[in-house]
């Protein structure tokens, strides 16, 4: 897919990088060939090398990709989240997609390879919290403030209440991804775990109906 004012450089790093994502993805990273993601992007080994220096480099280029992309996601729900929206339901809508794109397969494979190669790629670890969940938080706590400041939401802390939200949101579902090697839950049951995680947090963070 060509990208309008992409440069030449910069559709081929795209290229490559999509390349490695699938590649890292089904095959780990340690099983994972410079040439294979050469052959995958179409292009030469020598022009994967020109542009990432090496394996590690380029596997920290997919890390920090999705997790811009997740976020680029949240920024553009969170800032939709209106005062008109919010009282017909627009926290579960933003609930059920912040599940489903955090909980999909192949960003779970991604993160369980990120953990996995935590200890010899610490830098790797930290930016992809920085830059990927970090921001989500702040983004999500922006939200708040302002939800708060319209007299929908009370909350002394945005940052904290953001922490709750997640931590309401994912903590289970996504351990038992990360701990049983798949996502065991239906969509269903994702959207109705969704629904549960913000009737609870509007109970503590909530603003009763006049």
């Amino acid at each position: 897919m060509k990208i309008d004012g992409e440069t030449r450089s910069a559709r081929k790093d795209r290229e490559i990088i999509q390349a490695a994502t699938v590649a890292f993805i089904s095959k780990g990273y340690d099983g994972t060939s410079m040439e294979e993601i050469a052959t995958r992007a179409g292009a030469s080994k020598q022009t994967v090398y020109k542009h990432f220096t090496d394996k590690e480099t380029l596997f920290g280029e997919v890390v920090l990709a999705t997790a811009t992309q997740a976020n680029d996601v949240i920024e553009s729900v969170t800032t939709l989240l209106s005062e008109a929206k919010f009282m017909e339901g627009g926290l579960q809508q933003l609930a059920r997609c912040l599940i489903a794109m955090l909980m999909d397969e192949e960003l779970l494979k991604l993160r369980r390879l990120i953990i996995a190669n935590a200890d010899r790629m610490p830098q790797l670890g930290r930016s992809w919290y920085e830059k990927g969940f970090e921001r989500m938080l702040a983004s999500m706590a922006s939200c708040f403030q302002k939800l708060t400041s319209r007299g929908l939401m009370k909350t002394n802390d945005p940052h904290l209440a953001a922490s709750h939200f997640f931590g309401m949101l994912l903590w289970i579902p996504m351990n038992e991804a990360m701990f049983t090697g798949s996502n065991p839950r239906s969509k269903a049951e994702l959207e109705r775990h969704a629904d549960a995680s913000v009737e609870a947090f509007l109970v503590a963070y909530g603003v009763p109906s006049k």
